[in-house]
């Protein structure tokens, strides 16, 4: 086509475009030196509905930012991780623990929590756990206020404080289960200053009729040759599932106490377990009976669990209990192994089953195990295990370990 006729063409059609814009300008009265007519009726009503619906300005959505963005859902008006609580009542008490998604403790927020929407309890320590003492038994809701990047229950949680003990294993007591690695363990673990005062005894391997000969291992004893242990002869192993820390009262597991319970079953050893206890009443009591239970549901015991109570050098957080309370203490902790379906049994020293526990107190079917590091035990009341020394030596045992003697009359 030729260059010069397309370009009139394209100069025509412009021209006739503008004179039909010009004459529909006209024809609505908006021509040069025109005022505007009032509109039609059915216009005006269609502008009042507008302005019914979104305003004054037809044009303010070019400025909202907001106008093309789809409506949020429910699920994600919230931003962060999910949270949830669970609650534990022991006795006249509530300890609340903040969980995540996966059912781990949430550490390091000021989290409020509110209980029946007007008494308010924070969780100053930020360790995710919120533990509120002296409550009047009854029901409750509790709830946890918003908390930047989570999302909160919607929900209040309702629960039941108990009015006495119940000795009963707490469901969810790992939530408050730390590793040696969580804690400062040279000042925590009082039993080593206990052991270090008490070495004492033979250091061979003692026999007696109807007597099985038997250890007791913490993580103190560090890695074992269980198979080399059991060529020894070695009738039973009693072994730490862990200690409540004796300055912050911490629940905390024995460093080998998977490593070890694991090598002495494999290696045939019949087992027992012991904790070595900071409890300063039978609610905490029965905080360790659950941590034991917890520990050991994957494994067969054939030997009981105890309650090892003993000073931790003076300093412990139990150290200066008074008779009636360490008593009570140690009847908790067994009454609450009992009745998950194990024997329970307390260790103690001579002295302190002398002076610092009232045995009359105890059930009969409680299991003694005595601490008297002599040719013969002197203790004139009745026991079921003696620990004759704690400078054995066995082979495949780096250092020295606790020797024992047992007893009891155990079913296959």
């Amino acid at each position: 086509m030729d260059s010069r006729f397309l370009r009139n063409t394209i100069l025509v059609s412009l021209l006739f475009m503008l004179t039909i814009f010009a004459v529909v300008l006209y024809s609505n009265g908006m021509g040069p030196g025109q005022k505007q007519e009032s509109k039609p009726v059915a216009e005006e009503v269609t502008s009042q509905l507008l302005e019914g619906q979104i305003g004054d300005d037809l044009y303010g959505w070019m400025s909202d930012d907001s106008f093309f963005e789809e409506e949020e859902t429910e699920e994600e008006a919230g931003e962060g991780e999910s949270l949830s609580l669970i609650a534990t009542s022991v006795e006249k008490d509530l300890r609340i623990q903040i969980v995540d998604e996966e059912g781990k403790t949430v550490e390091g927020q000021f989290f409020k929590i509110l209980v029946n929407e007007t008494d308010e309890y924070r969780d100053l320590d930020r360790d995710g756990i919120i533990y509120i003492g002296e409550m009047d038994s009854g029901e409750y809701k509790i709830s946890l206020a918003e908390t930047e990047g989570y999302i909160v229950p919607a929900a209040p949680l309702p629960v039941t404080v108990k009015s006495r003990v119940e000795y009963v294993a707490i469901g969810d007591i790992s939530l408050l289960i730390k590793t040696e690695q969580e804690v400062d363990a040279l000042a925590e673990d009082g039993e080593r200053a206990a052991a270090t005062e008490a070495v004492a005894g033979t250091t061979q391997i003692r026999t007696r009729d109807n007597a099985v000969f038997g250890i007791d291992v913490s993580r103190w004893n560090e890695a074992i040759d269980w198979a080399q242990v059991k060529e020894q002869g070695v009738g039973f192993a009693i072994i730490r599932a862990g200690y409540r820390g004796s300055v912050t009262g911490s629940l905390v597991e024995d460093w080998y106490f998977k490593q070890n319970i694991k090598g002495a079953t494999e290696a045939g050893i019949p087992v027992g377990i012991y904790f070595f206890t900071q409890a300063v009443n039978q609610v905490e009591a029965v905080e360790e009976a659950s941590m034991v239970l917890e520990l050991c549901k994957e494994y067969d015991l054939t030997y009981p669990i105890f309650i090892d109570t003993e000073g931790a050098g003076g300093e412990g957080r139990a150290d200066n209990l008074d008779v009636q309370t360490r008593t009570a203490v140690c009847e908790a902790f067994c009454e609450t192994i009992r009745n998950s379906g194990y024997q329970g049994g307390i260790y103690a020293s001579k002295n302190w089953y002398n002076n610092r526990l009232d045995t009359s107190r105890l059930p009969d079917d409680i299991v003694i195990w005595l601490a008297e590091y002599a040719d013969a035990p002197s203790y004139d009341k009745k026991y079921h295990m003696w620990q004759y020394s704690s400078s054995g030596r066995i082979p495949g045992i780096e250092g020295r370990v606790d020797m024992n003697l047992s007893f009891l009359e155990l079913e296959e």
